[in-house]
């Protein structure tokens, strides 16, 4: 079976349109992370870990600015189906859900009884339920938080019912839970495990579990993509087809940007940027333009397919 002639990029590969150009949008940062696109508003915010703030970047006239300072070392963000932004807070160790009067509600800060050790990053599923990875990252230090004794015995992945308030733990056995997206159909759920940051045998890799949602449980977990180590993957984005992207830094320079990945695991391609890549979201009014936060910038690329731009 002949491969149908494609005019730009790799056969198969829907990363590039029109000039394949990678732009940077914007710079100045210390640590870019957890991007989240507003359609209503068309602007992406993200965190900027270290100084403490989340940013705004205007779509329509590239303007930037502070949303928000301090931000109690916010990383991970995301939006749920009313429009309100969901963030994990490092210093604040909490997830918290930002009201559209702009109040701040408490979504979770404890399990058990104990504090959380950092909110990562969220996502929210059609039924409200917001589903958050809880590692260690953000009390290690002083630099993205509050250095600080952990609490929980584990590193785990938590769903929370918006409704009822109730916390209940999803996954326990990740060295270090990171990244996490739905499938288009959230009948999967994909969770990066970063481990590898804790020492060279632990895992760098993504795994994937079936969903119930109504019974709100993962099954059936394994491992979707292994990432070259030392590099590891952070943040996690799917499209409309049910293509998983994904983020890579911290490793070998040539592996900095992103990947592409079928529904299957197979590798389909790579956007390579010039800084290690934390995470990314799809934005844009056709939901085509791929925004990346790479490290002391904001990149973005129009690519040919569509995010499926659940959170």
């Amino acid at each position: 079976m002949k491969k149908p002639k494609v005019s730009f990029g790799p056969t198969g590969f829907p990363a590039f349109a029109g000039t394949m150009a990678v732009e940077r949008v914007a710079t100045g940062f210390r640590w870019a992370e957890g991007p989240v696109y507003f359609p209503a508003g068309r602007y992406v915010l993200f965190s900027d870990i270290p100084n403490n703030r989340i940013m705004r970047f205007s779509e329509d006239d590239g303007h930037l600015s502070v949303y928000r300072q301090p931000s109690m070392n916010s990383n991970g963000n995301t939006i749920d189906r009313e429009g309100r932004l969901i963030t994990c807070e490092h210093s604040g160790r909490r997830v918290t859900r930002t009201e559209l009067d702009g109040s701040i509600t408490i979504i979770a800060d404890k399990y058990n009884g104990k504090k959380l050790n950092s909110p990562n990053d969220a996502v929210v599923a059609a039924d409200g339920t917001i589903w958050f990875c809880d590692p260690a990252y953000g009390i290690g230090g002083y630099y993205e938080g509050i250095k600080a004794d952990a609490e929980q015995d584990k590193k785990n992945v938590y769903r929370v019912d918006p409704k009822s308030g109730d916390i209940k733990m999803v996954v326990d056995d990740f060295v270090e839970p990171n990244g996490l997206c739905f499938s288009p159909d959230e009948k999967k759920l994909y969770i990066c495990d970063t481990g590898f940051t804790d020492g060279p045998d632990n895992p760098s890799h993504i795994r994937v579990f079936d969903v119930d949602l109504a019974a709100g449980k993962l099954s059936n977990s394994k491992v979707f993509a292994e990432i070259p180590k030392p590099s590891i993957t952070d943040g996690l984005r799917c499209d409309r087809d049910g293509r998983l992207w994904c983020s890579v830094g911290w490793g070998d320079p040539n592996e900095d940007g992103v990947r592409c990945y079928t529904a299957d695991g197979d590798l389909l391609g790579k956007i390579h940027i010039p800084e290690t890549v934390a995470n990314l979201c799809f934005g844009g009014q056709q939901r085509n333009r791929l925004y990346i936060c790479g490290s002391s910038s904001l990149y973005a690329v129009y690519t040919s397919a569509q995010g499926a731009m659940k959170p």
